[in-house]
């Protein structure tokens, strides 16, 4: 019974990637005492009482007649989805054409785009009918490293989000093209006022706990407290969930969601993780780090589950997790779809060559394929004897991430020119052999946030090639000049003059380092000295999250929506790593998130203000008295970003997938590779295999 929830931006890299600045998955809080208060800065003091929600400010929510005369007084309910996510799959696919059959899909070598078509089509299907499946089978995957927390509160890694993805409980779901609608597994109606400030769910009466407790809407009022509870270390957990003013429970099935503001985000604000309340109600006063007492550390070890599948058994090799009947049958009755796998094996493999052994061998039935991989490693009979591969598009870029709060990259001229001095071409020829396009910015290309796809900002960005000279001229403006003759650049700083010499860090896997070393190379050649430090996984986040670096190598995912990415580019907020700082940007997301009315128009903001901008962004002056759409707003955020190169943008990755030639019913989304429905969704096996 679970729903794919929408986290911060800097979550999904995690999932999906297991790479980036916070490498695999969120920058992960230390064990033991909380770390920050809620802006993520100052110590906690250890003597505060806990207080439950005290981050919410206080408000008295009306009783549900009053909210009803007040919703009716606004002009009333409008009805939202309630949607099936296998029968919404089931009916896209109806109206697809049937590329090939299976027997041809699983001849066929993946060489050419018509190829990889007639794969996706015929063994992308859902299964005609529960005759075809095999409910026994297990789903065997690579995960990077062994799971610590089984708390989705406090999950901070690939494999803990992959497993709470699996155990938790939602009320919310989106589609490939992130609709976001009720699942009509957990919900039977979801309404929100015509005014845009409540949300009203009634959910369903047959959800349990793995202990047999119901779900009940006072465990969604609970974790909203707990979430916004200013002791309980969860910072990541109340980006937009921050935005709530209240969440209600008026019985165990009525639940209210009272927004401070009328917002385009509100829809997507309402999704945070869920933990039971019968559980947690009478320790978080003791221990608000949910892990440290006594009482936790037995709960991590068999934790309380609302989710398509609970843990039977974790170590440093594998973790497995068993399909729970009490998730889908309810009073001897099954009440929702099956899940279609019995067991999911996690077998923890931090290598990708090894991946690859263990998919040929039948050791594991999927992995994510580097470039190398796909063009050279899996073409022979070998391969094709157990696997198949696909590719498809997903919202995944790469970069350099230069920290502004370093004598070396304050500058925006500095951070241009190590944009302009890196060899673009050879990146992408060698290193990614052909397979990636180039990268310009935060939003993808094929988004409608991306500048030109048809908004009013008209700039269309064209990718960057090599330009040594131009390079070096931005960091002679810049100040950066070679004064002793060494053949390296320096300047006078506070008084002492430094040389340019840095340090980029990056996760210790080869195609990482092979990048960060070709920078260092084309940097020798405008006089700057960049040293390449490979770090494990760990340390990397530890000084990410510490912001102690100069620069690094990373990745991000796509968020369900743009705002998501606030947390990368708002000044000071949790995952903007470079200490990167507009209030151009700050105002661009505060316009985006509005309802269409309430936008200011072109010429009130300060992107109209500015010349310099307003030539940039190629605004057409006769939409000044216009408002801007909001994907005017995200187009315009990404342009400005451009301009000033807060990262040095490389590409966007490609999803290669090796798959096991026994599964079926695999999809792509901007996301990545991905089954919809409860466990691994649209993933099947069957029966014949």
């Amino acid at each position: 019974m679970q729903f794919f929830r929408v986290v911060p931006l800097g979550v999904l890299v995690g999932m999906i990637l297991g790479c980036g600045t916070s490498s695999d998955g969120i920058s992960s809080l230390k064990e033991g005492k909380p770390l920050a208060n809620a802006s993520g800065s100052d110590p906690l003091d250890e003597d505060k009482p806990f207080v439950l929600g005290d981050l919410v400010p206080p408000f008295d929510p009306p009783s549900l007649e009053q909210l009803e005369e007040q919703v009716a007084a606004g002009g009333g309910w409008v009805d939202r989805p309630v949607l099936d996510s296998l029968k919404l799959l089931r009916e896209r696919q109806a109206q697809e054409p049937l590329l090939a059959s299976v027997k041809e899909a699983l001849a066929l070598r993946n060489d050419s785009e018509e190829d990889n078509a007639k794969i996706l089509s015929a063994l992308g299907r859902l299964p005609k009918d529960d005759g075809d499946v095999n409910y026994a089978a297990q789903i065997t995957r690579a995960t990077p490293q062994a799971l610590n927390k089984q708390n989705p509160l406090l999950a901070s890694s690939t494999t803990e989000f992959e497993v709470s993805s699996l155990t938790g409980f939602g009320l919310f779901g989106f589609d490939w093209n992130f609709t976001p609608y009720a699942s009509s597994d957990a919900v039977t109606s979801w309404r929100t006022s015509k005014d845009g400030l409540y949300d009203k769910v009634i959910m369903r009466d047959d959800l349990l706990w793995s202990d047999g407790t119901p779900i009940t809407a006072h465990d969604i009022e609970f974790s909203f407290k707990v979430i916004m509870s200013e002791m309980v270390p969860v910072p990541a957990q109340r980006t937009g969930t921050d935005a709530i003013k209240c969440v209600k429970a008026y019985d165990n099935r009525t639940l209210v969601f009272f927004h401070n503001e009328a917002l385009e985000t509100n829809v997507w604000n309402v999704n945070f993780s869920i933990i039971p309340k019968h559980v947690y109600e009478n320790s978080i006063a003791e221990d608000p780090t949910l892990s440290d007492s006594d009482y936790h550390v037995q709960l991590e070890e068999s934790p309380v589950t609302g989710g398509s599948y609970e843990v039977v058994k974790r170590n440093q090799v594998e973790i497995l997790l068993k399909r729970r009947e009490s998730a889908y049958m309810f009073d001897g009755k099954q009440v929702r779809d099956k899940p279609f796998f019995e067991t999911v094996r996690l077998k923890i493999m931090r290598e990708s060559s090894s991946r690859l052994l263990g998919l040929m061998a039948g050791d594991i039935d999927e992995m994510m394929l580097t470039p190398q991989q796909w063009d050279a490693q899996t073409n022979s009979e070998d391969f094709y004897k157990r696997c198949t591969k696909v590719r498809g598009l997903v919202w995944t870029t790469f970069s350099f991430q230069w920290n502004a709060n370093t004598p070396f990259f304050a500058d925006p001229k500095v951070r241009q020119a190590m944009t302009l001095a890196f060899d673009h071409e050879e990146m992408l020829r060698v290193h990614r052999k052909g397979l990636d396009q180039p990268c310009t910015g935060t939003y993808h290309p094929s988004s409608r946030w991306y500048p030109g796809s048809g908004n009013a900002v008209g700039l269309r960005i064209e990718p960057v090639k090599q330009n040594l000279e131009k390079a070096k001229q931005l960091l002679d403006e810049a100040g950066w000049v070679d004064t002793d003759g060494d053949g390296y650049r320096d300047k006078e700083i506070n008084g002492r003059r430094r040389k340019f010499q840095f340090t980029i860090v990056m996760t210790n896997l080869p195609e990482r380092i092979a990048l960060c070393e070709l920078l260092a190379e084309n940097l020798d050649l405008v006089g700057v000295e960049c040293n390449v430090k490979p770090l494990e996984s760990a340390t990397l986040q530890d000084k990410t999250q510490k912001k102690q670096f100069d620069a690094a190598f990373g990745g991000w995912g796509t968020g369900a929506d743009p705002d998501t990415s606030e947390n990368i580019w708002g000044s000071g907020q949790a995952r903007n790593f470079v200490n990167y700082k507009n209030p151009l940007v700050d105002e661009l997301f505060e316009e985006g998130r509005k309802l269409p009315e309430a936008r200011k128009l072109w010429k009130d903001l300060g992107v109209w203000k500015d010349p310099e901008l307003r030539a940039y962004l190629e605004i057409d002056p006769q939409i000044a008295e216009a408002k801007p759409t909001r994907e005017d707003c995200y187009a315009a955020i990404h342009a400005v970003l451009w301009r000033d190169q807060p990262y040095t943008w490389l590409f966007c990755r490609s999803a290669f997938e090796g798959l096991s030639k026994r599964l079926r019913g695999y999809n792509f989304s901007p996301r990545g590779i991905m089954g919809y429905g409860p466990g691994f969704g649209s993933i099947w096996v069957p029966q014949t295999d």
